[in-house]
């Protein structure tokens, strides 16, 4: 990637929906060449704008799920696991014998269904151990921070999205209807699918599929997120904190957690730990240091497993063939 490549990236880190065109203003280029390189990054498998939901908003309760699979069979788990449109960050972990996934589940059913039945009557899955997602220090709207280095202040404020509506919303009040769930599986998908093809799939009109997604990103219900290969920014370094603290200490540590910029996900979880993380490093060499120096130190800390990543199977979003 060239320096144009990492501003298109961060700009749309700032706003994944904001025009091209707005885009090449504020970089001083044409709107051709950021749809270019948009474009061939996305066909590269590498960079995708993805909407996402913010499960509290609406009620929904996101759970990760460690599944401990016999010798072989983890790579198949984690494709079928990733053809599923509720689940996102398959990953490979601890060896190749672990896939790790965060799945959303909007009622008890759902969720009872996934753990209870599909997954507990896998043959090769060995153990399975579930964690409630109760509190998240750091992720979800907040994104990744190695994408964000690339634009002045300036140039990102000129880019930024209007502030959500202060306050907080009752989930009861942002209930979705059956053509909220047609687009925003379409916006999944394609974060930055047009208004026309958005209208064309939920059967709603332009101006009210502009004035939904308005609202629901004003009520922080939905937010935008880049689906990206770390790698392209030189991180191979990559892997799961699964850590237990004294409860005392537990919103302590998961602030400190939010503040390392290695931290790309960071969450207060039931389970047989308390404390989840996800961390970026440069290499192994580096994710040392970071265990050693830093994340070592947290306070209150009794117990940390680190699983790295040895391959990452779905990240965000739905996977599907291409309609376009």
């Amino acid at each position: 990637m060239d320096s144009l490549d990492r501003q298109l990236i961060h700009a749309l880190y700032v706003d994944g929906r904001v025009p091209f065109s707005r885009i090449a203003d504020v970089l001083g280029v044409s709107d051709q060449t950021i749809a270019r390189r948009y474009r061939r990054l996305r066909e590269q498998d590498v960079l995708r704008v993805r909407g996402r939901l913010d499960a509290r908003r609406l009620g929904h309760v996101e759970w990760v799920i460690r599944l401990r699979c016999t010798p072989g069979a983890a790579i198949a788990i984690a494709e079928a696991l990733a053809k599923r449109d509720d689940t996102h960050w398959v990953r490979l972990a601890s060896g190749g014998t672990d896939v790790v996934c965060n799945v959303r589940a909007e009622s008890e059913q759902e969720r009872d269904a996934l753990l209870l039945n599909r997954l507990a009557a896998t043959r090769p899955v060995t153990a399975i151990s579930a964690y409630c997602v109760m509190h998240t220090f750091f992720g979800g709207p907040t994104g990744w921070r190695g994408a964000a280095s690339a634009l002045t202040e300036h140039q990102a404020a000129q880019l930024a999205p209007p502030e959500p509506v202060p306050g907080t919303l009752r989930p009861a009040s942002l209930a979705l209807d059956d053509a909220d769930r047609v687009l925003l599986a379409e916006l999944v998908y394609d974060g930055r699918a047009s208004h026309a093809r958005l209208a064309a799939v939920s059967g709603l009109n332009e101006a009210t599929v502009r004035r939904r997604i308005s609202s629901l990103r004003a009520s922080g219900a939905l937010y935008f997120d880049l689906d990206i290969d770390h790698r392209l920014f030189g991180y191979t370094g990559t892997a799961l904190l699964w850590i237990s603290v004294e409860p005392s200490q537990l919103a302590v540590a998961g602030r400190t957690l939010a503040e390392h910029p290695e931290v790309s996900f960071a969450a207060a979880t039931t389970g047989p730990t308390n404390l989840l993380a996800s961390v970026l490093c440069a290499d192994v060499y580096d994710l040392y240091d970071y265990l050693a120096e830093r994340a070592g130190t947290l306070p209150g800390i009794r117990t940390m497993e680190t699983a790295p990543i040895i391959r990452t199977v779905k990240r965000v979003g739905t996977m599907r063939e291409s309609h376009e």
